[in-house]
This record gives structure tokens, C-alpha cells and sequence, in this order.
């Protein structure tokens, strides 16, 4: 069953601006015997997982000590929903109750029962005019069906996705042939620097649609309305937590929503410099275990 995602605009904190700290062994937030913190939402790639795609030691550890603690774990991604189900074991988020959000929002799965608890597509005529909105600026596009990954074209950008997802590549003739119905997300890709140019014309002429970067190379295209915060806000109000609850991690454009939304709203240190500023906290990186950090200086 699903249900309706709350599609007005959520909420985001007044007065956020961003209080710095490279000294990762600070803990300064004071200790209470009740959680101040019961919701821990985290990306993937480029936040949680290391640059070869694995989640540390030290950050599973961590992780266990706060779902033990009663925290929810939750996964936010652009991935699919398959692609993100390795890391939703290997935390152990059936056992704890929790949650995935997936294709950036537009899919949020509970771990206990496997249900589909709100879902949102593109439909076929938005999927079609973005194809051609592909072809017009030389970008490439792809989307998503039980086949895996559709695009008409190669490109090394694809092989990206391709490698994170782990799905299969389904390349066809005629693109628009091959969707005859919805699909949850488009992502366009290309050059960074050309894709920036084209990010910025799709904004423009598409008010209708919900538009972001996950990486530099790839520009993510959902139904307006849907980015990770608005699942967040979907979660927690479903959980009864509070929006002054809430840690959310993450570290580029398509985290920015939930960021914002957050009590607490943290960049790893590999955020894009342009993004920097509109978070609460930067931690250390991906690769130095920025997530652990959070947990032990916010939550423990």
C-alpha cells in the first residue's frame, strides 16, 4: 500500500549557516540520558561508503552502537532500491526497524516488511519531453525499468552508474519506443562543466519537475516535489519524530533538500565548495570515516 507524500514544501530550519570544525575528536554537545537525536538519515556514495563503495569498520561499529541506542538508520540515496540493499543488510536495518529512501526520494521501502510505503514517477509524457530536451542539449539520458538501466547511447558517465548500481545495461534503438509508461527518475549526463550549463536551462524551463546533481556528471530528474526531505518528512512524521530529531549527512546537490530540513544538518569534508556553507557541521570525509564522527560527537 501506498501513501500520499506530503507534497507541499516542507519546512526547512531558520537562520541555517554552517559552524565549521576540523577538530574531529571535539564533542561538545551536551550529554543527556534521553536522545536528543532519533533519526540518523545518511547517503551512500560519497558520504557513508568509502571511495570503493565499502562501509568501514569503524562506521559500522558506530552505527550498531547508535541502533542499539534506539536511533533510526535511515538510507537516502539516489540509487534504485536494489542497488542500496547490500548496505541495508550489512547494517542489519530489518532487525532495527528502519528504512530506504531511494531514487532520491521518490521511493521510500521499510526494511522490516519490504513495503513499498510512498512511490512517485515521472510519467510517460514528462519522461519523453526529457529525452528531448537530451537530444536538443547533447546530454545523454537514462531511466530505469524492471530491464535496468535504459539509454540509446554509451558513455563513460553511464558505465558510472552502471558500476554503482550493479544493474544491467538495456541500450535500445528508440528510447521513447521503449518507454510506454512511468519511470521513477531520469538522469541526464555529461561533461561537469557542460552539465552545469545544462542544469541551469532545465531549472529554468522546467518548473514542473524536481532537478538536482548526485555527482558532477550526473543530473537527477524527479516529479516536482520529490527530494529527500520531503521523505524524511514523510518518515518521521509516520514515527512521530520531530524535525529538531533529525541528523541528516551528506555531501552533494541532491542532499542539499534534507540538509536543510535536518535539526542538524552535517556535510562530509567532501562536499562541493559551493555547498559548504549551508550546513550546520562538516565533518571529516567519506574516507576518513566522517559518519562516525557524527555519532560520536552527536549522538553517544
Amino acid at each position: 500500500m501506498h501513501c500520499e507524500l506530503y507534497m507541499n514544501k516542507v519546512s526547512l530550519r531558520p537562520n541555517k549557516k554552517c559552524s565549521m570544525s576540523f577538530n574531529h575528536t571535539e564533542t561538545n554537545t551536551p550529554r543527556s540520558s534521553e536522545l536528543i537525536y532519533k533519526m540518523l538519515v545518511l547517503d551512500l556514495d560519497d558520504t557513508l561508503l568509502h571511495d570503493d563503495h565499502s562501509i568501514s569498520a569503524r562506521n559500522k561499529e558506530l552505527l550498531a552502537r547508535a541502533q542499539n541506542m534506539g536511533v533510526k538508520i535511515v538510507l537516502a540515496s539516489g540509487r534504485p532500491t536494489p542497488a542500496m540493499l547490500q548496505y541495508a543488510q550489512e547494517l542489519e536495518l530489518a532487525k532495527h526497524d528502519s528504512y530506504l529512501i531511494s531514487f532520491n526520494g521518490a521511493v521510500v521501502t521499510s526494511m522490516k516488511t519490504n513495503e513499498v510505503l510512498f512511490e512517485k514517477s515521472l510519467t510517460r509524457d514528462e519522461i519523453h519531453s526529457l529525452y528531448d530536451f537530451s537530444v536538443e542539449n547533447k546530454v545523454h539520458i537514462i531511466t530505469y525499468s524492471d530491464k535496468g538501466v535504459i539509454s540509446e547511447t554509451d558513455s563513460e558517465y553511464i558505465d558510472v552508474e552502471l558500476n554503482l548500481t550493479g544493474l544491467p545495461h538495456h541500450k535500445v534503438p528508440d528510447f521513447k519506443a521503449e518507454i510506454s509508461s512511468s519511470a521513477v527518475k531520469c538522469i541526464m549526463l555529461e561533461e561537469p562543466s557542460y552539465l552545469k550549463l545544462v542544469e541551469e536551462k532545465l531549472k529554468a524551463e522546467r518548473t514542473d519537475l524536481s532537478v538536482s546533481r548526485s555527482k558532477p556528471f550526473f543530473l537527477e530528474v524527479a516529479s516536482k516535489g520529490i527530494d529527500k526531505a520531503a521523505s524524511i518528512d514523510f518518515l518521521a512524521k509516520r514515527l512521530g519524530i520531530k524535525q529538531s530529531e533529525v541528523i541528516a549527512v551528506g555531501n552533494a546537490g541532491n542532499d542539499l533538500s534534507m540538509v536543510r530540513y535536518a535539526g542538524l544538518g552535517v556535510w562530509v569534508d567532501n562536499v562541493a565548495p559551493e555547498l559548504r556553507h549551508e550546513a550546520d557541521v562538516v565533518v571529516a570525509s567519506n574516507n576518513n570515516d566522517g559518519v562516525a564522527e557524527v555519532i560520536e560527537r552527536f549522538i553517544l
